[in-house]
């Protein structure tokens, strides 16, 4: 006998009486049942002729009466396997007039279709049912599970959906597929069609399991049921430790209400025994983000007004937001804007107003001669388009270029003054001394046309 079908000799595993194999795949036969010196796969015992289960599952091989299980044997002996020529062939063909028989594990050798559904039947190559769907693959098709390639037409070893007729795909794959996902899960790859892809495949003699998918077993998700069972406090006083916990009384575990992720001891964190509920410090907002950064906050609007912006923020960002926008900043960037569109145009005046003569160097008041230095002096840092003079850096990119951009001059100067005033009271009119006027400078030409806003 051959040596697949019987126990090694070193081996004390009992082979299945009606397959006469010691190792079988158990996708294919099931598992091995032994009890009272009989051994026999699932599977072979379903498939197996005039063998019938007679009472439950406790009753001899799963519900196979002993007795009934002999003699099956007895007539599978008689029987030689096609596929293989060796005896004890205990499967035939439904079909009446076939002869054929053979073991379980020999069907998928032999091309034969075991339905492993209801009647479990079995079919030999001959007679074994084929996919009525007209449908056949386009060239170089591939697998779609394995992505190797099929046949050029539908075979024994190559199947197609007949649902959407574009998915193709071998046995071996797809009977694969239908033991990881079960009945629940399994449908077409490709256009996830369930009901009529799982009906033909139960034809074809794909065995589909009735379980959950391999990957939703029942310990997969056990984490998730176990409640939390940990003092986490700093410092746990129980004399157990911080896994034990009582009914009541002062170690008696409180778990956080909102999260129910941390627990403590009432004495651990000296709660009272009427406080039914806690909190952790986490959901609390103690110690977080949120309450963290309002103590990590940068200086107050006010302060930034007074110290000035910092080297490499955007200048015009940092003004607006030391204080809220007005009618004076507005026109302030306006005036700005336009002398970054034009740097040597002298600022003009409108035709109703009046312009004060410039004052000279050795005319200039107290105050000028404390913001600025006068046309001896070196050149000033004058004020760049995007950023206010009084608090500005003297590492900026802005004020280097302003530097080379224009020279300083009376006008300019006179702005500058301004403008460090309007940046020490942002919001205050400029006004002007009850009992002085301007007189227009009598060097200075014809008004220029007002800007264009």
């Amino acid at each position: 006998m051959s040596a697949r079908k019987q126990k090694a000799p070193g081996s004390m595993e009992q082979a299945c009486l009606l397959c006469r194999r010691a190792e079988a795949d158990p996708a294919v036969c099931g598992a091995k049942l032994e009890k009272q010196g009989l051994c026999a796969h699932v599977f072979c015992l379903l498939f197996a002729n005039e063998l019938f289960q007679q009472g439950g599952r406790e009753v001899g091989l799963m519900g196979f009466l002993p007795e009934d299980i002999r003699r099956a044997v007895a007539r599978a002996a008689r029987k030689h396997c096609f596929v293989c020529g060796e005896s004890g062939a205990a499967i035939s063909c439904w079909q009446r007039s076939c002869d054929r028989s053979f073991h379980l594990p020999c069907a998928a050798e032999g091309g034969c279709v075991t339905q492993y559904a209801l009647q479990y039947s079995a079919f030999c190559w001959q007679h074994r049912p084929e996919q009525a769907v007209e449908a056949a693959p386009e060239e170089n098709t591939t697998c779609l599970i394995c992505l190797d390639l099929v046949e050029e037409r539908k075979s024994y070893g190559t199947m197609v959906c007949p649902a959407c007729k574009h998915a193709w795909f071998h046995r071996g794959c797809i009977q694969g597929q239908a033991l990881c996902a079960g009945i629940s899960c399994f449908q077409c790859p490709l256009c996830r069609d369930k009901e009529l892809f799982l009906l033909e495949m139960l034809t074809m003699g794909i065995r589909i399991p009735s379980r959950l998918p391999s990957w939703e077993n029942r310990r997969a998700y056990a984490a998730l049921s176990e409640r939390h069972s940990r003092c986490d406090a700093r410092e746990c006083l129980c004399p157990g430790g911080r896994e034990q916990a009582e009914e009541e009384g002062p170690w008696q575990l409180l778990l956080c209400c909102s999260c129910a992720a941390e627990g403590t001891h009432r004495r651990c964190s000296d709660l009272r025994s009427s406080t039914a509920s806690w909190e952790c410090d986490a959901c609390a907002g103690l110690g977080t983000a949120s309450s963290a950064s309002s103590e990590l906050a940068g200086p107050s609007t006010a302060s930034q007004a007074a110290s000035g912006f910092s080297c490499g923020s955007p200048p015009l960002q940092g003004s607006s937001r030391s204080s809220p926008p007005g009618p004076v900043r507005m026109r302030d960037r306006s005036r700005l804007q336009r002398r970054e569109q034009h740097p040597y145009s002298r600022p003009g005046r409108r035709r109703d107003r009046s312009r004060a003569p410039a004052p000279s160097a050795e005319s200039s008041t107290p105050s000028q001669a404390a913001l600025g230095p006068s046309h001896s002096s070196p050149a000033p840092e004058t004020s760049s388009p995007s950023t206010l003079p009084a608090g500005s850096s003297c590492g900026s990119p802005a004020l280097e270029s302003s530097r080379s951009s224009s020279p300083p001059g009376p006008v300019r100067m006179r702005d500058r003054s301004r403008l460090q005033r309007r940046a020490q009271h942002p919001y205050s009119r400029p006004g002007r001394r009850r009992g002085t006027s301007r007189a227009p400078s009598p060097s200075a030409g014809p008004d220029p046309p007002p800007p264009v806003q």
